[in-house]
């Protein structure tokens, strides 16, 4: 496994390992790894004949400077951790490496961008344009993976791949929880004790919802979901909306669509966390 922090280098890597007619597949992150991004990193193994993982902390998709100073950073542990599964190459580099002048590039994202997060994260998803096209241009990959607990995100990126003419697959995978059921994510390390044992009502309401969601409207259920988690302090609901899963437009009614998505942003304390349940057995 090599650790690399210049785009020259990487490039140069990978150049190698494409003459020799290698697959490449990529797994993007942010770092503070765990087993949500792992099992990406072992489908991109199984299914690629090289994997590469980049870990950077893109500031220009932080609309809070405060959320940027906290996010975690556990750059060791991290190269430790993709060590079993199989990683190739992990590319690390600086801020500066990445972003060597400002990025003035404005993505026109359409409506996938312009609901949920990107009404609430003004600038978000065209920062996560810019630092996933500036990756997508260093590693070049045949396979991208994602996980789908951000669920909107996957959406953008594959606008922006379409607009940009991008020869590279998007694949989505299922979200990994812990055993209680909340949705793996590195802004859990940022939980109390009492907020960890707390935050796992998301998932369980939600889950909840699905089984009387056939016999309730969507207005219901979304009522139903909010109320819930409202009452269970310290949680507090930003949006809980439900959305066609393919267009990412808010539905009325369940025969609006043939794939309803609910997609949640819950507040636990000050720690911003999300998650989203398909209702595939109202179809």
């Amino acid at each position: 496994m090599e650790i690399i922090q210049t785009i020259d280098q990487l490039k140069s890597f990978l150049s190698e390992e494409r003459k020799q007619g290698k697959t490449i597949g990529f797994v993007p992150t942010m770092g503070a790894l765990h087993n949500g991004h792992l099992s990406l990193v072992r489908q991109c193994r199984k299914e690629n004949d090289v994997c590469v993982v980049s870990i950077f902390v893109n500031p220009t998709q932080f609309n809070d400077r405060n959320d940027l100073k906290t996010y975690p950073r556990t750059l060791e542990k991290d190269c430790e951790m993709l060590k079993p599964p199989g990683c190739d190459y992990i590319f690390a580099p600086s801020e500066e490496e990445m972003y060597p002048e400002p990025d003035t590039r404005v993505f026109n994202l359409g409506p996938v961008a312009e609901v949920m997060e990107g009404q609430k994260r003004p600038g978000h998803f065209n920062g996560v344009a810019q630092i996933v096209s500036k990756l997508f241009d260093v590693v070049a990959p045949d396979n991208a993976y994602f996980g789908e607990k951000d669920f909107q995100q996957i959406a953008v990126i594959r606008e922006m791949v379409r607009q940009l003419h991008l020869p590279v697959n998007i694949i989505a995978c299922p979200i990994v929880r812990e055993k209680d059921g909340l949705a793996m994510s590195s802004r859990n390390t940022r939980l109390t004790t009492e907020q960890r044992e707390i935050a796992p009502a998301i998932a369980r309401t939600l889950k909840e919802s699905c089984t009387f969601a056939a016999v309730k409207s969507v207005k219901e259920i979304k009522d139903w979901v909010i109320n819930t988690l409202n009452r269970i302090p310290p949680l507090r609901v930003e949006y809980f909306e439900m959305i066609d899963g393919h267009t990412l437009q808010p539905i009325e009614n369940w025969n609006d669509t043939k794939e309803p998505v609910g997609c949640i942003t819950v507040f636990c304390g000050d720690v911003r966390l999300i998650d989203n349940i398909k209702y595939e057995h109202l179809k």
